[in-house]
């Protein structure tokens, strides 16, 4: 079972130019024990991450702060010399599919709903906070948000990976399925031509997180696929 609880304080920037969102997700990160700081446009943001950079561990942000918006945002975060952190990114301020697309391209973490439930908002993003507990696994997983699609009998739904890796993945869902359920699931892999089918059965569910996946018929094109993918980001996120 994936952990769920804090076991270190860690350091997150949330950037929403709405005051209600700010201090829900404040409140919550500082009820887990992690330090959280806040700020309302872009601006700012980058200077706070210039200034303290190689210190932070996650940006949670909205993609429509005033004077920089958009994956021109994210672009000039990912310029700043010794940040590396994760960045997830509030799922409503997404304009269409082809932003979502470009946030791949550009190692966006995740996605998260900025107007979620207070005690979903941690568990949501612990996954980025602690990736080590999450990717122990048989195999490595990357922790990555991509837009996926699980059926179950003629029920579809759709969601937004935790992680991938060569032999399942991980949905976030705060209605995940019983263990054992036999799925379908269709995503895309940033970059990828076409999508990835597969049939999974779910090896572990947990509603404060979501449910893991595990393969069980794959063509060998779309396993060779995934197997490229997590070899060019996991082991070089290790040497980074």
């Amino acid at each position: 079972m994936p952990v769920t609880t804090a076991v270190a304080s860690k350091s997150v920037i949330v950037a929403d130019d709405t005051a209600f969102v700010r201090d829900r997700f404040r409140s919550a990160l500082e009820s887990a024990g992690h330090r959280a700081s806040i700020v309302s446009d872009a601006g700012t943001l980058l200077a706070r991450v210039r200034e303290d950079g190689s210190r932070v561990d996650l940006v949670v942000v909205d993609l429509r702060l005033p004077t920089l918006q958009g994956t021109a945002l994210v672009k000039a975060l990912r310029d700043i010399a010794g940040f590396t952190a994760p960045i997830v990114v509030f799922s409503g301020t997404i304009a269409n599919a082809d932003e979502v697309r470009e946030l791949s391209l550009l190692g966006v973490a995740g996605y998260i709903n900025e107007y979620s439930a207070v005690q979903h908002i941690v568990p949501a993003l612990s996954p980025h906070l602690f990736p080590d507990q999450f990717n122990r696994r048989t195999s490595p997983r990357v922790v990555v948000g991509l837009s996926v699609t699980y059926r179950v009998a003629n029920s579809i739904a759709v969601a937004v990976t935790l992680n991938v890796g060569r032999g399942g993945l991980a949905i976030r869902t705060t209605s995940p399925l019983e263990r054992a359920s036999a799925v379908k699931v269709r995503f895309r892999l940033p970059g990828a031509p076409r999508d990835v089918d597969a049939e999974a059965i779910v090896a572990w569910s947990d509603r404060r997180i979501g449910m893991g996946l595990q393969f069980t018929r794959i063509d060998a094109d779309a396993q060779a696929s995934i197997d490229e993918f997590v070899r060019a980001h996991f082991f070089s996120n290790r040497k980074a």
